[in-house]
């Protein structure tokens, strides 16, 4: 047996080449290669050499923790911390670049620098009556500048209890408050509070619009800044105080105290102080004009906030709640608006753009203004339901053009279309004055003979009111009664050339179309032209240009605008005058406006019912006033008989009554007497009616009235008899307006008449 080798039971062989290579190679464990679990080798353990100092294995211990695990945990650590850093400084970087950006965006959008200073107070217009008293107030702002140290203490305090309490800490931007008004919107799940400073309210005011966008708020923050660091916090809280809005038209305190207390801001209590601060939230809503309960409510807010900051004591607070007296003043109000807004139209014109306040003196006479104004808004509010008339105006003016009232509709809050000014409608016979004018300027004369009977002008034919016609009458007659006919015949016979001609020269100034119906008042006419064309009747033959200023100075007592008197300008002979006033005077004795009358007084004038009783107008003057009326709808649709002599008679009664009380007594010049005896021998010769046969003529006087009929009152004038109807049948539906004084006109044909 041989030395190291095991005994075997066989004998071994030797082997060569490739297995003997082969033969003593054996695979391990760690040779394997790596599959599952399973298949992974043991980690060997480290060996604690304290335990076990001959390198065996011990089963029982505990490994060493390796120093390079370690390194590469701290390793980690910092590497996050790193990332963390780097990535805040960057989005911090990029952060800054985008708020540099917007804030450069937002000033870009800011006025031009040159322009970032105080504007000045817009100019106030204050609009005076003949007897110095305010009629009206135009412009932005209605107070005066108050200086902050005039002021109680107690009122720039109530502003900054409820609206800014920190002002004297920030800098124009509150951050506090602004972060507690977000707080507070979260938890009411609304904007209930906000937090811009009154630095941020006045920049608002001052330079920006009321537009709320985020675009807005940042130019707001800009600027307020802007205004701290320009100003110091006494001017700023002094500009705001003096900017801020109140409601009703009134702009900074001032005016709000004037408005609301009828006393200055400088005498008001801690109670109209606390009142006034809390307008500030939301003016119109809360104005104590229209809303006293909600006005009173928040005043007790800021009374409350005043006691918590500090201001006032709690006693003071508990006292002042419900101690307001609010004294609105009714400046502005009613339909003296409509004058107000004319003199606005017409201001440029006179003084050119306004950059100071001015004080517009005006003819108008406050008490004569209110009598007109309920006078039309009465009768309508009685009588247009029955006449379905939902609209009136007047313009009542002295002779030589001065507009002492103007009514441009019923209710100013509910319209501000001015229907005295800017409206046009169809006068109707109401322009018939103008064709008589002409017709007696050719030759004729109040007692000359016209047919009334039909007319047929190429398929049109124009008729009376009542379907009756009176054959001759004469031109007095057929002025009174408004015989259309008549009137008509007359146009053609002068001309409607000559008829506009003469419309213009009296002072209409709207388009007048010169055709065959013109003598009808079928071109549209404003109510201050009427009245102003019918002046020279009133005035001995005069031109008048309507008018409403006669002063404009400053509030330093510059003069800018002193009207000149007008020129004399004869554009009616007084004879010719004289003649028209007996006929006018005679349509309120027995024609259409016979229910117009003004004990005492000599009165005279023309009704007007356009087609389809669409207007219904009346124009009558004395020596004093001359006014019109005008009734109707503004879309033209039809009333329900509205006529001149009824509605629009009554209204002018009621004003020119009221209007002449008191006032002495004066006479239509060129209407004393008969329009003149020499007149009156010179044309009593024969005239040819356009209805005779060539040279068939008849009598233009009448014979003469017995010695009870004479009128011998002063001012009074031959009257012929009434006429008789010569061509007429009944009509039971016709309304007698020949008879019974009522006026109209009907076109069947042209304007599809009326029934």
């Amino acid at each position: 047996m041989a030395w190291g080798h095991k005994k075997s039971g066989g004998r071994k062989e030797p082997l060569f080449g490739l297995p003997a290579a082969l033969s003593d190679l054996r695979l391990s464990i760690a040779d394997r290669i790596p599959g599952g679990d399973d298949d992974k080798p043991a980690k060997s353990k480290p060996r604690d050499n304290k335990n076990n100092t001959s390198g065996g294995d011990s089963g029982g211990e505990r490994p060493r923790p390796s120093r390079s695990g370690s390194k590469r945990r701290g390793k980690s650590r910092g590497t996050v911390i790193g990332r963390l850093f780097y990535w805040t400084t960057v989005l911090g970087l990029w952060a800054g670049i985008a708020v540099i950006g917007i804030v450069v965006y937002v000033g870009a959008h800011l006025p031009p620098i040159q322009s970032l200073e105080i504007p000045k107070r817009p100019p106030t217009i204050q609009i005076v009556g003949l007897d110095g008293s305010v009629l009206a107030q135009r412009g932005e702002m209605a107070g005066a500048n108050v200086a902050l140290k005039d002021l109680p203490p107690y009122l720039p305090k109530a502003f900054i209890a409820i609206e800014d309490r920190r002002f004297y800490s920030h800098y124009g931007v509150d951050p506090i408050g602004i972060l507690r008004a977000a707080v507070t919107n979260v938890l009411h799940r609304g904007v209930s509070q906000g937090g811009s400073t009154l630095t941020q309210q006045l920049a608002k005011n001052l330079f920006l619009t009321q537009e709320r966008t985020m675009q807005r708020k940042l130019q707001e923050a800009e600027l307020a800044l802007w205004l701290e660091r320009k100003h110091s916090k006494t001017e700023i809280l002094e500009l705001y105080l003096n900017r801020v809005y109140f409601g009703s038209g009134a702009y900074g305190v001032e005016a709000a105290a004037q408005r609301y207390f009828g006393k200055s801001a400088k005498n008001v209590t801690v109670a109209e102080a606390a009142m006034l601060a809390g307008l500030v939230k939301s003016p119109s809503r809360l104005a104590p004009n229209r809303n006293p309960e909600g006005a009173e409510q928040r005043a007790q807010l800021v009374l409350t906030a005043m006691a918590d900051a500090g201001f006032i004591t709690e006693a003071q607070a508990k006292a002042s709640i419900g101690q307001p007296s609010i004294n609105v003043k009714p400046a502005g109000a009613g339909t003296v608006n409509y004058v107000a807004d004319w003199i606005g139209e017409v201001l440029d014109d006179l003084v050119g753009q306004i950059d100071q306040d001015i004080t517009v003196q005006t003819t108008i006479d406050p008490k004569l203004q209110n009598i007109a104004e309920a006078a039309v808004i009465d009768e309508l509010a009685a009588k247009s339901v029955k006449f379905n008339v939902s609209q009136g105006a007047l313009v009542a003016m002295t002779p030589d053009g001065a507009v002492r009232a103007m009514v441009g509709g019923r209710n100013y809050a509910e319209s501000q279309y001015n229907r005295a000014v800017t409206a046009k409608r169809q006068p109707g016979s109401s322009f018939k004055p103008f064709v008589y004018l002409t017709a007696v300027e050719s030759g004729l004369t109040p007692d000359t003979i016209r047919q009334d009977a039909p007319l047929d002008i190429k398929g049109w034919k124009p008729e009376n009111y009542t379907h009756e016609y009176f054959g001759s009458v004469t031109l007095t007659q057929a002025l009174a009664m408004s015989l259309n006919t008549v009137a008509v015949r007359l146009g053609l016979e002068v001309g409607p050339k000559n008829v506009v001609r003469t419309a213009h020269r009296l002072g209409i100034s709207s388009k007048l179309e010169p055709n065959v119906s013109i003598a009808l008042g079928t071109s549209e006419v404003s109510v201050i032209e009427m009245v102003g064309a019918y002046a020279p009747f009133a005035n001995g033959g005069f031109g008048v240009s309507p008018h409403v200023v006669t002063s404009i100075r400053t509030s330093s007592g510059k003069v800018l605008y002193n009207r000149a008197a007008d020129q004399p300008n004869q554009v009616i002979e007084p004879r010719y005058d004289a003649m028209m006033n007996s006929m006018m005077r005679e349509t309120l004795i027995s024609g259409t406006a016979r229910k117009a009358e003004i004990p005492g007084w000599t009165a005279a004038g023309k009704t007007g019912t356009s087609q389809d009783y669409r207007d219904a107008w009346f124009i009558g003057y004395t020596a004093n006033l001359v006014t019109g009326v005008w009734l109707g709808n503004d879309d033209n649709s039809p009333t329900k008989k509205a006529t001149g002599g009824g509605l629009p008679v009554e209204v002018w009664t009621r004003f020119m009554k009221a209007a002449h009380q008191g006032v002495p007594v004066a006479t239509i010049p060129n209407s004393q007497g008969n329009w003149g005896s020499a007149n009156l021998i010179q044309v009593s010769s024969q005239v040819t009616a356009p209805s005779a046969p060539t040279g068939q003529m008849q009598t233009q006087m009448q014979p003469p009235l017995p010695p009870a009929q004479i009128p011998a009152a002063p001012g009074s004038y031959y009257r012929p008899p009434p006429p008789t109807r010569t061509s007429a049948q009944a009509n039971p539906n016709a309304r007698p307006e020949a008879a019974a004084g009522l006026d109209g006109w009907l076109t069947d044909r042209l304007f599809g008449g009326r029934r």
